[in-house]
């Protein structure tokens, strides 16, 4: 494979160094010999877009940079017939003043009106066409929130009761689940073109993960500038959250930048009352009721850029930076929980306070440098890409407890403090080639090698009066190392009415772990192979049938795999375990399209060795611990329905419903290593309706509804949610500005209840959070609007593992 991807290196710069660049210049007029100003002229090779630009003010153009070939050239401007003329370059050329004739057809006024989101199906892929539609002024997590197939609620972002990666133009985005919907919320959708989503990601994807959203910006090849402001409010029943940001856009014939900066600061309320009965010998001896009331006070700062330089028609480069900058975070959790004792009658035992005081930073920055080669032969290229993530986060919590008589005198109290740092340094290198074999038929490899180098840092402090000491018990170094190789082919091909796609997957791990103060050291190493396969059959125009499959694997976060003891309070405290072993996924799915309109499916996933957090209550010492674990399998399956149609003119409707069953089977650690199972039929129900408003339809309304039944997680079963989210959009100024205003969660009803009871484990959560929000945002555009930008997406999967331990 070295020799290979060594030989295709050569081949690249051998052709970037030899490559004749010629010129083609020439002028546009009218049938009136004035010249033609802003005309787009572009430049085709077999229907692909090779490169363009736009006259000046004299008509006159100049396009740079060009190899021998066989070209189209096409000119256009709004009122004009559109000309197309072949080119054979093989030196510089100067043509003649071309005549743009003007269109038969009177123009007596133009009315920009907004597309409606649109629903493609491919072999693989489910694309969300968004472009210039009613949601492209809201932020990208909005659009997810529209987005079929996608769940986007309680701080997650699920697909097929799955974590889905994050990418951007391909590209994955290395940022923690958490992160991931700051960014998104904090990023425009108006350079959003579509949302792909892949339920069972082809060869080419990462096997990380579960599904693939893969986010699609619109490109722009018309010199010039454009930006934006945006901003928005939102008001919970506790505090106020802002947004505010702006991005500029300005290319030249060769150089394209894009910058988006936002800020987002806020305060979140959550509530959470506990309730945990401890039980000896199938008797309850002792309850705790507990109320949690946490705020967090936050002010992350964003920053996507890129540039793109093309050297010629087939040879670019491009800079890509997202940043993710969180300073001073605040964290205040009260504690106060009542502690009873069961004997002849429930009597009051004992409280206890406890105020946790947290001061958080995290610093995400991603580099991403990429080379594209374009083979004259049309679709045929190779890229690569080299990638850098430096992660730096710290948390520093100080924590005070009480310790009460039923009549509130003082017992004792008890101080603690813990700092903790983790320090990630990600490296990656791709190699992409892309062959068609011909018109219907394309073949694809490449080759990826990442390593990650993390350490963990926990210190925890005593304190004996006023003196501070360290607890050594409580403290640790934990060193982390992991490189993985991976390489990938598939293979494409469309017949009349069939289409395939096949692919393997290949991806060697091998991974040290380090915890210094227990002396332990854990290695292991696996290699996995990934295949997948997508079949579709078109029955006809309007109705298909198409089969998926395909083999995931989830590597545990890196604060999973550390083995110390994080301590929440007194009696609670969070810990990982360093010999967890990967989840390893197969989904298989088979579906079927009716009038192109409405979709019905089967799936099927069986989930090896999960790697998920679970909460233990110990009796014996009257604690809860939150252990991550490996679980033994679940299972799920479900059927499937979607439509989006259009009920009127100025209504289109989506609904998505999934009826669905989950079964897990785990090992009780705190009971004897038994197994058990927790399973249950599961429904929910996603209905969006757009509404089209005004003559003009510069008045947009959003009303979604989503219902989720009880469902089961782990050990643990949630109860059901409901949600009403109501939006209205109005455009002013010829689409260059807009107001939006609306209520999510009107009826505040998706606040959830846990419930975790089997053998000697009772435990009763119920949660309470700020989901009814009154929001307000406004966004504004300035210089060529009708510009489009080159932003690329966001890339997630090893950075998705980035998760701290501590937040809870």
């Amino acid at each position: 494979m070295f020799k290979r991807l060594l030989t295709l290196s050569f081949l690249f710069f051998s052709i970037t160094c030899f490559a004749q660049d010629f010129v083609l210049e020439g002028r546009v007029f009218d049938e009136k010999n004035n010249p033609v100003a802003f005309a787009n002229v572009v430049l085709l090779d077999n229907d692909v877009l090779i490169t363009g630009t736009t006259t000046d003010d004299s008509g006159s153009f100049t396009i740079e940079g060009l190899s021998a070939s066989n070209y189209i050239l096409k000119v256009t401007f709004l009122g004009y017939e559109p000309i197309e003329m072949p080119l054979d370059i093989k030196a510089n050329v100067k043509l003649q003043n071309i005549i743009l004739k003007e269109n038969v057809e009177t123009l007596k006024g133009v009315t920009v009106v907004a597309k409606k989101p649109t629903v493609t199906r491919m072999v693989d892929r489910l694309v969300f066409n968004v472009e210039n539609s009613t949601l492209s002024n809201n932020n990208v997590l909005d659009v997810l929130k529209h987005t079929p197939g996608v769940l986007v609620y309680d701080g997650s972002i699920t697909v097929k009761n799955a974590t889905p990666m994050v990418y951007l133009n391909d590209r994955r985005v290395y940022l923690s689940a958490e992160e991931v919907q700051q960014l998104l919320e904090a990023t425009p959708a108006n350079n959003i073109k579509a949302v792909e989503v892949i339920t069972s990601p082809p060869a080419k994807y990462d096997a990380e993960g579960g599904a693939v959203l893969n986010i699609v910006t619109s490109k722009n090849i018309i010199a010039g500038y454009n930006g934006s402001v945006f901003g928005n409010y939102k008001q919970g029943f506790e505090y106020p959250k802002y947004a505010l940001g702006t991005s500029h856009f300005f290319k030249t014939k060769k150089l394209s930048t894009y910058i988006n900066y936002n800020v987002s600061p806020r305060k979140d309320f959550r509530e959470k009352d506990e309730f945990v009965n401890f039980i000896d010998n199938g008797s309850n001896t002792s309850s705790w009721e507990t109320d949690y009331g946490k705020t967090i006070e936050s002010r992350y700062n964003a920053i996507n850029a890129n540039i793109d330089y093309e050297f010629d028609a087939r040879n670019s480069i491009g800079f890509t930076t997202n940043m993710l900058i969180a300073p001073r975070k605040h964290s205040q959790t009260d504690v106060n929980s009542i502690t009873e004792v069961f004997g002849a009658d429930k009597v009051l035992d004992s409280t206890f306070n406890t105020a946790n005081s947290s001061v958080l930073e995290s610093f995400n920055m991603a580099f991403t440098l990429d080379y594209i080669h374009k083979f004259k032969r049309a679709g045929e290229q190779l890229s690569i890409s080299m990638h850098h993530t430096n992660y730096d986060y710290s948390d520093f919590q100080n924590v005070d407890t009480d310790y009460l008589f039923p009549d509130q005198s003082l017992i004792r109290d008890n101080r603690f403090q813990t700092f903790s740092s983790q320090v990630i340094k990600l490296n990656a290198g791709q190699i992409d080639y892309e062959l068609p074999i011909d018109d219907v038929s394309v073949f694809e490899a490449g080759a990826k090698v990442s390593n990650i180098d993390s350490e963990s840092v926990l210190t925890q402090y005593t304190f004996e009066g006023d003196t501070r000491v360290e607890d050594l018990q409580n403290s640790d170094t934990f060193l982390y190392d992991e490189t993985n190789y991976a390489a990938y082919m598939s293979y494409s091909k469309d017949w009349n009415e069939w289409s395939l796609k096949a692919g393997l997957r290949a991806e060697y791990t091998d991974i040290k772990g380090n915890s210094l103060s227990a002396n332990e050291v854990n290695n292991n190493d696996y290699l996995k192979l990934f295949p997948s396969v997508y079949i579709t059959n078109r029955i006809n125009d309007n109705n298909e049938v198409y089969f998926n499959y395909s083999k995931r694997i989830f590597r545990p976060r890196y604060s999973q795999l550390n083995p110390f003891k994080f301590f929440l309070n007194d009696n609670s405290f969070i810990t990982g375990d360093p010999k967890l072993v990967p989840q390893i996924d197969n989904v298989f799915t088979l579906g079927y399209t009716l009038n192109n309109t409405y979709t019905f499916e089967l799936y099927y996933r069986y989930e090896n060795d999960p790697a998920i957090e679970i909460v233990f209550q110990d009796n014996d010492d009257n604690l809860l611990k939150y252990v991550n674990t490996n679980i033994d399998r679940s299972i799920s399956y479900g059927f499937d329905f979607t439509t989006y149609s259009s009920i009127a003119k100025d209504w289109d409707l989506y609904v998505l419903s999934s009826l669905f069953y989950y079964d897990n089977r785990y090992v009780s650690l705190e009971s004897n290593n038994q197994l058990n199972t927790t399973d249950k039929w599961s429904v929910y129900t996603q209905i969006n309706n757009y509404f089209s408003l005004l003559k003009d339809k510069s008045l947009n309304a959003d009303v979604s509804l989503l219902y989720i039944s009880p469902i089961a997680d782990g050990p643990s079963i949630i109860s059901d949610r409901l949600g009403l989210d109501i939006n209205l959009r109005k455009s002013f100024w010829n689409n260059k500005a807009s107001l939006s205003i609306g209520v999510t969660d009107v009826f505040n009803t998706q606040n959830f209840n846990q419930a975790t009871k089997y053998l000697n484990q009772d435990i009763f959560m119920r949660s309470r959070m700020e989901n009814r929000l009154f929001t307000i945002g406004f966004n504004y555009k300035f210089g060529n609007t009708k510009l489009k930008t080159k932003n690329k997406t966001i890339d997630l999967r090893e950075r998705d593992r980035l998760e701290r331990s501590g937040e809870n």
